[in-house]
């Protein structure tokens, strides 16, 4: 019998495709904070779930937050700003969001403003 369980990346991957499952953006958002800090950070390898998976919404969560978290991985910040999809998106779809951050095309709560 085979189980196949989550790497990290796949599960940063979908937190990001849906935030609920964590908990929420603000709970998803420490766990990424976690995994760019841990000995398990393969930011090429979550770029690639990302792509195979063709969410466009969790590549906007990703590039914001990695934005925000981890601002010297430009090249895969740039990589996500490359695959951007048409239309807007809430950071976390479970929140009211009065922000549009055009950057990333997400909506996000105001209490992110100041984060």
């Amino acid at each position: 019998m085979t189980v196949d369980i989550s790497d990290p990346s796949r599960t940063v991957l979908d937190l990001l495709s849906e935030p609920r499952l964590g908990g929420g953006i603000r709970s998803a958002a420490d766990m990424v904070e976690n995994y760019l800090r841990s000995d398990q950070k393969n930011l090429p390898l979550l770029l690639t779930y990302a792509n195979k998976l063709g969410n466009g919404a969790a590549l906007k969560r990703l590039g914001f937050l990695l934005e925000r978290l981890s601002p010297g991985d430009r090249a895969i910040i740039d990589q996500c700003r490359s695959t951007l999809t048409k239309g807007n998106v809430k950071l976390d779809p479970r929140l009211p969001a009065d922000r549009l951050v055009t950057r990333w095309r997400l909506w996000i709560p105001s209490s992110w403003s100041q984060d």
